[in-house]
């Protein structure tokens, strides 16, 4: 018979100090180790923040106090509403704005039906989408400067395609761009051709999204196209038609480039000066970066009221 042993077991031990239960982690050490863990996410977007700081944000702030301040010899003083005094008292202020006005009011009659009845029939196709929508996407992928100096040279009087074209018709040659009543119409259509593409592909991506159930029921009505279109196809996207229309709306407001290129801004007794062109001779012409900043805050004040109004009367719509 053995002797008992002197040790104890260990299973007595852990009768004696059963173990501890594991308390919650401290919460300094929870906030490191989520850090540690998306470090890599919190860089990205710190480097997004830093980037609309510095050119978005800086910008805007800078505008607004520039707006009520003038520099002259490099002595800065504060002029209060002197800047806008000026401004609107310029005669192209007015014809800028209507200017702006008609190029935004053709934009939208060429930019925004035209690329909704593309995407319409390209989506009418079942073979060979993929080609089409390439080719409609085409004119955004080139440079902007190079596909309005194919303009350009379309539109150009001697040796341009479209009035060669003309003349195999026998209609009239046109100039498109020295003429002060189809300048801007001119400039629209280039500006459509260019910046049409990612339009159609937002609305062609809205129209595959619609139940094929819905146009067999219209069928079975008797409804043709059109009846389709409008009572089946506009109201299913009447989301994204209400969005692109207030962007496309912000961004015709703003247009430079193609007015720039084309008329050299100004255009034919001032038919294409549109207001950023304004902004851009005060800055950069007359040196008098008060007035540009002025002008560019109004402009600013105006797309911020239309966008607040616009969303308020669609939200009332959708109650």
């Amino acid at each position: 018979m053995s002797a008992p042993s002197l040790t104890p077991s260990k299973a007595a031990n852990h009768r004696r100090n059963p173990p501890r239960a594991a308390g919650p982690a401290p919460s300094g050490g929870r906030f490191a180790k989520s850090l540690k863990r998306n470090l890599t996410a919190h860089g990205f977007l710190i480097g997004a923040v830093l980037c609309f700081a510095v050119f978005s944000w800086y910008p805007m702030v800078r505008e607004f106090f520039l707006a009520f301040q003038k520099t002259d010899g490099g002595t800065t003083t504060w002029v209060g509403l002197d800047n806008l005094t000026t401004v609107v008292n310029d005669p192209a202020f007015w014809q800028a704005w209507r200017n702006t006005a008609l190029f935004t009011v053709l934009a939208l009659v060429l930019g925004f039906a035209v690329p909704f009845a593309a995407a319409v029939v390209i989506n009418e196709f079942h073979h060979g989408q993929g080609y089409l929508r390439l080719l409609v996407y085409l004119p955004v992928m080139l440079p902007p400067v190079a596909a309005v100096l194919l303009f350009k040279y379309l539109y150009d009087p001697g040796y341009g395609l479209l009035n060669e074209l003309f003349g195999v018709f026998g209609l009239p040659e046109q100039q498109w761009l020295q003429d002060p009543d189809i300048s801007m119409f001119a400039v629209v259509v280039a500006s459509t051709w260019m910046n049409m593409g990612g339009a159609t592909l937002i609305y062609l991506a809205a129209l595959q999204g619609i139940p094929g159930e819905l146009y067999e029921a219209a069928e079975l009505d008797g409804a043709g196209i059109l009846r389709k279109i409008w009572h089946v196809t506009i109201p299913q996207t009447r989301l994204i038609l209400s969005l692109m229309l207030l962007m496309q709306v912000i961004a015709t407001m703003q247009v430079f480039v193609e007015p720039f290129l084309l008329t050299g801004g100004a255009g034919p007794e001032g038919s294409t000066t549109t207001v950023v062109y304004l902004i851009y001779q005060y800055a950069f012409n007359f040196n008098n970066y008060g007035a540009a900043a002025a002008l560019g805050l109004l402009l600013l004040v105006l797309l911020a009221g239309f966008s607040a109004a616009y969303v308020k009367l669609s939200r009332a719509e959708d109650e």
